[in-house]
């Protein structure tokens, strides 16, 4: 390893062996009693599990304005944060919670990268027909394990994501129950915990990452939604059949960016220089190179970045471990270069991702704002 890879503070690894979003879900199971899953963090036995899973809900965000959440404020005291996985983004980290796997070994590694052996850019949320979801990400979903130990599962989502690419890679072998609002999603929730003795239930909420892209982190639309999460997991937690847990969790947390952090990494030539296809996203670019320019090109996002990014060769990023351990029909789906985004920056692309770039929340990168994801339990007795 170089020099220039030496760890810095502001950034930091997942915790992919006690305390990651990859963790959670096989301590779930093995709290249920599924034979052979393991449980890292220590979850007691119960007969029925929900996961709440808000987007874009980091911890620090959530701590900062525990104000506007009185009963999520209520269980934080008692509670500590886990780590997504990285890349800090919602493709990869709900697969990690689909599959209770590190990204290298699922194969999501990040909201979009270049398909292996061609030039073409492959979009993790906008799944293309050509690559088939259960050749992608090959492994047994927590769905799938769960109910091959007789214990029944409802992934609880918008309908709109129903029988999609991403969908079919991480929670195949689920029953779907498309849920589009806060009312549905708490309904859903509480009818698919009584229906069965022994139960796994997912409810997905996305609406308040969408607030933070578009007003940033803590701004009066994103503190309003944060006001109907808090509803949506107190009603959850009150509708619990006995012997029951509520976990509720995110995928990443955020940053906000102003005009000053914004680094164009497409347009000017010096960025250009032997790159092939720029992939990624604005925290995190991931930058696959032409034969043999990976070094150079590397070395000149350095200079050119500073102090801003992180800028590490393929092999690097998989030796420290980011993507925990990495298979084989995954490495080459990783960058052959990554710039990693330290403070506020964001790497942006205009033409590439006219929308994204001009969003004030970001995520993606490793900082604790991003990485850490709250873990908050209820439980009730037998």
């Amino acid at each position: 390893m170089t020099a220039h890879s030496a760890p810095v503070p502001d950034l930091a690894v997942p915790d992919y062996t006690t305390g990651s979003l990859s963790t959670l879900a096989p301590s779930v199971l093995a709290s249920l009693g599924v034979p052979g899953e393991p449980n890292p963090l220590g979850l007691p036995p119960v007969r029925r599990a929900c996961v709440l899973v808000v987007d874009g809900m980091g911890w620090e965000p959530l701590v900062a304005h525990r104000a506007h959440a009185p009963f999520l404020s209520g269980l934080i005291d008692s509670a500590a944060p886990i780590t997504a996985g990285f890349p800090t983004t919602t493709a990869t980290s709900l697969t990690s919670l689909g599959t209770g796997l590190a990204p290298g070994h699922h194969g999501i590694i990040g909201y979009q990268v270049v398909l292996p052996g061609t030039d073409r850019l492959f979009n993790h949320l906008r799944w293309r027909d050509e690559v088939d979801p259960r050749t992608w990400q090959p492994h047994a979903t927590v769905y799938e394990r769960a109910e091959r130990a007789g214990v029944r599962t409802s992934y609880i989502a918008d309908g709109a994501y129903e029988g999609s690419g991403l969908s079919v890679a991480l929670s195949r072998g689920s029953g779907y129950v498309p849920a589009g609002n806060v009312t549905e999603l708490a309904v859903r929730a509480g009818e698919a915990l009584a229906a069965h003795d022994r139960v796994l239930a997912l409810v997905y909420h996305p609406q308040l990452d969408g607030y933070g892209h578009l007003h940033g982190v803590g701004s009066a639309y994103w503190r309003a939604e944060l006001g109907q999460v808090d509803r949506l997991a107190e009603q959850i937690a009150a509708a619990l059949p006995p012997d029951s847990a509520l976990y509720i969790t995110a995928d990443h947390g955020m940053v906000d960016a102003a005009e000053a952090d914004r680094v164009d990494v497409e347009s000017p030539p010096e960025f250009r220089a032997g790159v092939r296809v720029l992939a990624g996203e604005a925290r995190v670019r991931q930058v696959y190179t032409r034969e043999g320019a990976a070094e150079d090109t590397a070395a000149a996002w350095r200079e050119l970045l500073g102090g801003r990014a992180r800028v590490l060769l393929r092999e690097e990023a998989v030796a420290e471990g980011l993507f925990g351990g990495v298979e084989d029909r995954v490495r080459p789906r990783i960058g052959d270069v990554l710039a990693v985004a330290r403070g506020n920056t964001v790497l942006v692309a205009p033409e590439l991702e006219p929308g994204p770039s001009l969003f004030v929340g970001h995520h993606g990168s490793l900082t604790p704002a991003e990485l850490r994801v709250p873990l908050l339990r209820v439980t009730t007795v037998a």
